[in-house]
């Protein structure tokens, strides 16, 4: 029986053309993250290669002085890409992954990017977690609407019914066709990204894998509940059309709104501005003002003396400074609500199946807000380490060919931050039994169906 319906549920031309369909956009995906993988592996060599090249042009041209040197040289760092995140590119599309800074204020270079085209920018990419998201769905839902109302309206079947034992094991033997069709597409294109994206088999994958097939589930139990409802082929097309618009755009974006709404962050043009009023103002004031706040900060540094004279290079980058702790309050507010956008997107995704699937894709994948957060903090542990390795060579004006340059490489930063796999799972399978539950109760109500 399972074989005979697997046959007629494949011979369908209509099935065919969607399961091709799905197999060629999901391989497409899969290319264009191949795409997005050879960028940012591009971007990483290159910028290794400029920084090599950058700091030792300069140190040439500018071997007298260290803080006229230091006030070119730039140093990177790196938010390693690892190979999944081609699957769900996130943030990773609009939020870059090198930081390039020199000594100098850090709130007006942190939030310099490439520029990107706006227009590609709202399409964004078809990675696979797109493909997943929006159009696994759209054919669960072409594949299912009619399991049993297209039978009902044709007169077959209450043929179905006397010739069967169990009519309810039939209708889920119609379901476990379809399931097993869509999460073999899943596979084969999943097996072909771990060649494709050079993806190793670990956690990541495993969980990536997971919840992909509990999303794939969720919207059967979906289909399968309003199946349930025993109407006709056209209702459950229009309400399950109905309920994709819903959950896949009309929700997130209103959450979405209300969420920035909630939590409304600084911009980060004005950050920056803040932070350059700050520095500029500091050449009409008196020095030791700035010297005072400057010693205050950094105590270690006392014991040097402001020079006499109408510039040093001391003051200088103590005004750098001031800029950067004047603007503290104002960046020290951008980190909280980005925080708690993120904490509250997390939270009320964990009722909507569809952004809870997304964010932890993203999550798993290592492209999330977290992860660019986390990269933000790292790259000021980053320019302080800096800084603090260079103020006494700067303050000393100590020789800048005695300084071993070769020995500063591109710093990686890689988050190793865990997924919580109870978090992950927990919310759909729960969503999964709730509509399979309920559905069980609907055909149990029908007597026509036992």
């Amino acid at each position: 029986m399972l074989a005979l319906l697997f046959k007629n549920f494949i011979r369908s031309k209509g099935t065919k053309i969607g399961l091709l369909f799905l197999l060629l956009i999901g391989f497409i995906s899969l290319l264009i993250g191949h795409q997005f993988q050879e960028r940012q592996s591009r971007n990483i060599t290159e910028a290794a290669t400029y920084q090599k090249e950058h700091i030792a042009r300069n140190a040439a041209y500018h071997s007298d002085e260290m803080g006229l040197l230091l006030y070119y040289v730039k140093f990177s760092l790196v938010n390693k890409t690892f190979p999944i995140s081609s699957l769900a590119i996130g943030q990773r599309d609009v939020n870059p992954s090198i930081q390039s800074v020199t000594i100098r204020g850090l709130e007006g270079q942190k939030y310099d990017s490439e520029l990107n085209n706006p227009h590609n920018l709202m399409l964004g990419n078809i990675d696979f977690s797109f493909v997943l998201i929006y159009l696994f769905p759209l054919l669960i839902i072409a594949f299912t609407y009619n399991v049993i109302s297209e039978e009902k309206e044709s007169g077959t079947w209450k043929i179905v019914a006397t010739q069967s034992d169990n009519t309810f094991l039939y209708i889920l033997k119609l379901f476990y066709i379809r399931i097993l069709s869509l999460v073999m597409l899943l596979t084969i294109v999943l097996f072909i990204a771990i060649f494709l994206l050079n993806i190793p088999f670990n956690k990541s994958l495993f969980t990536f894998y997971t919840i992909s097939i509990l999303y794939i589930l969720f919207w059967f139990a979906v289909c399968f509940f309003i199946v349930s409802l025993q109407k006709n082929s056209n209702f459950n097309a229009v309400i399950l059309l109905t309920i994709w618009l819903f959950l896949i755009i009309i929700l997130p974006a209103t959450i979405n709104t209300y969420i920035v709404n909630k939590y409304p962050v600084p911009e980060a043009l004005e950050l920056t501005l803040k932070q350059r009023n700050a520095y500029h103002e500091k050449w009409d004031m008196d020095k030791t003002a700035t010297m005072d706040k400057f010693y205050q900060h950094y105590p270690q540094f006392k014991n040097y003396v402001l020079p006499d004279t109408e510039f040093s290079w001391l003051w200088y980058y103590a005004m750098q400074q001031m800029g950067d702790d004047e603007s503290e309050v104002q960046s020290k507010e951008l980190e909280t609500k980005l925080k708690q956008r993120n904490e509250a997107s997390q939270n009320i995704a964990q009722f909507i199946p569809t952004m809870h699937t997304q964010i932890q894709l993203n999550e798993i994948a290592k492209s999330d807000l977290g992860n660019q957060l986390l990269f933000m903090e790292k790259t000021n542990q980053f320019h302080e380490k800096l800084r603090l390795y260079f103020y006494p060579k700067i303050f000393d004006n100590a020789d800048v060919k005695k300084e071993n340059w070769s020995k500063f490489k591109v710093e990686t930063f890689e988050d190793t931050s865990k997924t919580n796999l109870a978090t992950t799972f927990l919310p759909l399978v729960l969503f999964n039994l709730l509509l399979i539950g309920f559905g069980w109760r609907n055909f149990r109500k029908e007597k026509e169906i036992f």
